[in-house]
This record gives C-alpha cells, structure tokens and sequence, in this order.
C-alpha cells in the first residue's frame, strides 16, 4: 500500500527537460571523462573516468609521438567509448591539449581514433586552454575580487587571472610534471642538484609572463588538477581543503631530498602513477610561488572539462565566445564592417543553395564560413598589397578564444586563399573537415568577395547558385553581366584560376 502511494506520487511529479552532456580531455598524463546532465540551467556531473595513459612520455625531443603511445591511447579510448553510446554529436566535446597539440604526427592518432569515437578531438591552443580552465573554477567557485588560476599539467602549466566569470590574462607555459620528470627526476633519489637545476628553470620560463600578472595583482590564488591537489593532500595529511605556502612546499622537498627511497616516504592516499610526478611538479609550483610572489594558494576540483560541460550548457555551443573573440578582432584591426557583411551575406546565400549537393555537413561549417567572410580583409590593416597572405599570418597567430586549433586553422586558410590563386598543395589537412570542404568554403568566399567588388549596398542582384561535384553555376538576371563588364571580367579570370584546381565555374 504504501509502496503504491509513493509510486503515484512520483508519477504525478513532472519531469524537466535534460540534456545529457559528455567532455572527453585528452591529456598528457590521463584522460578524463566528465558525463553530466543540464536540467533546470543547472549541471549536475553524473559520473567521472580517468584512465592513466602518460601520452606525454612518448613525446620525442622532435615532437613525434611514439607507436606505444598512440596504443596506450587507442585503447583507453576502447573503454571510454562504452560510455559514449548514444550520445548525440553536439552533445560530446572531445579537447585535446599539450601533448597532441606539439606532436608532429597528431593527425595519425586523431585518423586511428575517429575509428573508435564518431566525434570531433578539437586540438586546443595553450590559451584557450587557460580560458576554459577558468571558466571551469569561475562556475564553481565563489571568486571574490581578482583571481589567479594554475593549472600544472602534464606538459604545460595554464595561468588565468580574472574577475568572476570574465578572464582577463590567459597564458600557457611549457613547463610540466611529465616532462620536468623526463629532464631533472628520471632517478630513484631526489637529488637537490637537479632541484636546483628544475626551479630554476621554471623560473626563466616564468619570467616571460610574470610582471603581466603581476602588474594585475590579484585577491585569492586557486590551483586545479591532479599535481596541485596531490600535493595539497600530502601538505594536509590527505586532505585537499587546506591551503599552501611556500614554507609547506619547500619543507616537503627538503623531505624528499632527505629520504633513501621515494617508496618509503609516506604520501598518503597519493597513487603510485601520481607519486612519481610529485618532484617534478613540486619544483614547478616552488617557482610559481617565487616568481609570482604567492603568499597562499588553495585548490578547487573543477578545471578543463568542467569548464568546456560549463561552456556547453550555455547553448551546447561556444558561439558566443566565438562571436566575442571576432567582434574583438574586428575593433582592432578596423574592418570595414559593411563590405565585410555585404560578404558574409552572399557567403550565406551561397551555402545555403549548395549545402545539400555539395554536403557541407561538418559541424560549425557554415559558422566558420561566415568568421571568415567577416575577418577576410584584417590583412589590409598591415598593407593593401598581399592582403591574403596578411590576413593569414594575423588570424594564424592571434589569440582567439572559443576557437579550438584546427577552427583556427580552417579560418586562416580561407583569408589565406579568397584571392589570387589557389594551391591545393598548401591546403592543411585537418581532421575535422574533409579536403572537399574546405575547398569547397573557400570556393564560395572566393565568389563572394568577387561579386561585392563594388562594395555597394543593393548592388547585387537575386541569383542563384547550383553545384555538382566539381562544378558551380551561377546565373544572374538578364543583361546584369553584360552591363557590368568588371564583374564578367573577374567572373573570367576565376574561371581559369578555378579549372587549375578542378571546379569548372559557369557563369551567365
């Protein structure tokens, strides 16, 4: 009886909508797994896996990651991808940082992977990185005044320094657990020579940031991830709630120079992969205190993934931040916002008449189209002369957050092709995008940019687009072409320059 009431009243309660939401970090030490639902604009983390792979220490001197730990890595994605099933693609975001973002032959393990994950890996700038670390502790943390974020990872640290959920500084530093190991503790003893040594190297890799942060000042230091909270729990006997002081961390490491044998010092509940990184990450946050003249840090549990399952709730996009890192881009460099939307319209137009036989299915395509039509004229703020190859350069190596590495590639290559000639030889291959589709975008800004030559409003006509697979016709109302020769002139010559990469253009 009583069984039956509570089942009633149960039933009687409605449920909300949920979204079932999943965040994948590749990283240099381990992969982690973050599964949450978003319900009520709220995240609830349902469960966490992390699976110990130490991709890092296949990274040679020349940035090539070894076989065994492409493997290593393979097969930690065979068990994470039970926990995927199901998942729809904009539900899953896969981000990978230091490790892949140096190697070489990243691509190797991202092909072998899309076999195992049908998703996206979005290879993350050190900065954007940083900004999402933060976003994570922004989101769970109560940020008075302006905060300073350390993240020490297994080949790069990320520092942030912001005001509640708006970063303000975002760096990223070569300097991590995994390769200080490989260079000053690869030994049983921890030797204070080699302490030496590793302090003060982190310290010249330092001091190209430090007087930013600390010209910014900052009211409360919070450290995040595995190093940084092991050692908070060895300092606090296993507890990660205390905080730290560079008089606590100095002290452990005289105590790890003084012992025989790292096995019989007593870390607590710290597991074994993760002691053998303590040296090396202890003498990283040593410096960190140093250069940046830390009184205390404490720790805070959400960092990278946190921060992406945070960003996704929004919208299950980054759009806005997108749309932030553009609109900012566009203010220092001056564009011409009106011929730059003059574009960005007909850019549309166009893909809205080709998406389907063309099959512009890639996920963000047409929003990545659409930045770069924005963005495709940010060269001339170097010179009007080489234009293309200006705008390439400033969208290849600006800071453009809410871009992974490949998002950022793909718009720098469009700006780096919408004029002159086409080759197909210096077109990067991505992993997102098929070689298909980014000639096909960059056909489609070509053609925009051409026909808004004039760059006057209400100059172009209704027209329409059709494509098969290596052909693009447009058609235009009576007499338009031929009272405008310029047009048909431009219209001639990228017929030609087109044919030299297989895509025959018509055009009447």
């Amino acid at each position: 009886m009583q069984a039956n009431l509570i089942t009633k009243t149960l039933d009687s309660i409605e449920s909300a909508d949920s979204t079932k939401i999943a965040v994948l970090d590749i990283g240099s030490n381990s992969f982690h797994l973050v599964v949450a639902r978003v319900i009520s604009n709220t995240v609830q983390i349902l469960h966490k896996t992390k699976i110990k792979v130490h991709l890092a220490d296949g990274l040679s001197k020349d940035h090539h990651l070894s076989q065994e730990a492409i493997d290593r890595g393979l097969e930690a994605l065979e068990i994470i991808q039970h926990s995927l099933e199901g998942f729809e693609p904009e539900t899953v975001r896969i981000v990978a940082t230091y490790t892949l973002r140096k190697a070489k032959n990243a691509l190797a393990f991202i092909k072998a992977a899309k076999k195992i994950l049908p998703y996206p890996i979005e290879i993350i700038s050190g900065q954007e990185e940083a900004r999402l670390i933060y976003n994570g502790v922004a989101h769970t943390e109560t940020l008075d005044g302006k905060t300073l974020v350390i993240d020490i990872g297994g080949g790069s640290t990320e520092f942030s320094l912001g005001e509640q959920f708006e970063p303000l500084l975002l760096r990223s530093i070569d300097i991590g657990c995994v390769s200080f190991k490989q260079m000053f503790f690869n030994q049983d003893k921890v030797k204070r020579k080699m302490v030496n040594k590793a302090i003060v190297h982190a310290q010249q890799q330092l001091a190209l940031i430090e007087n930013k942060y600390i010209k910014q000042g900052w009211q409360q230091c919070i450290g995040t991830s595995g190093t940084i909270e092991s050692i908070v729990a060895i300092v606090n006997k296993n507890s990660a709630e205390g905080a730290l002081s560079l008089i606590q961390l100095e002290a452990l490491m005289e105590k790890l120079i003084a012992i025989e044998d790292m096995e019989l010092l007593d870390l607590g509940d710290v597991n074994e992969d993760r002691r053998q990184l303590i040296p090396a990450g202890l003498a990283i946050l040593i410096a960190i205190f140093k250069q940046f003249e830390i009184d205390t840090m404490s720790f805070a549990q959400a960092a990278l993934r946190e921060g992406v399952i945070y960003e996704m709730e929004d919208s299950l996009t980054h759009t806005n931040v997108q749309e932030r890192s553009v609109q900012s881009l566009a203010t220092r460099y001056d564009i011409d916002t009106v011929q730059a939307n003059l574009v960005l319209n007909t850019a549309f137009r166009l893909f809205k008449a080709v998406k389907k036989d063309w099959q512009l299915k890639s996920s963000g395509l047409k929003q990545l189209l659409g930045w770069s039509a924005l963005l495709h004229e940010i060269g001339l703020h170097v010179s009007s002369t080489g234009v293309h190859k200006h705008s390439h350069y400033i969208l290849s190596n600006s800071d453009l957050p809410g871009f992974n590495a490949e998002e950022q590639q793909f718009l720098a290559t469009l700006t780096r092709f919408h004029r002159k000639r086409v080759r197909l030889e210096e077109i990067p291959l991505f992993s997102q995008f098929s070689t298909k589709d980014v000639l096909h975008c960059i056909i489609l800004l070509r053609l925009s940019v051409l026909l808004n030559i004039k760059r006057q409003q209400d100059f172009l006509p209704e027209f329409t687009a059709t494509v098969a697979d290596n052909e693009i016709s447009l058609q235009f109302p009576p007499n338009w072409l031929s009272l405008r020769p310029i047009i048909e002139i431009n219209l001639t010559a990228e017929q030609e320059k087109l044919a030299r990469v297989g895509i025959e253009l018509n055009f009447l």
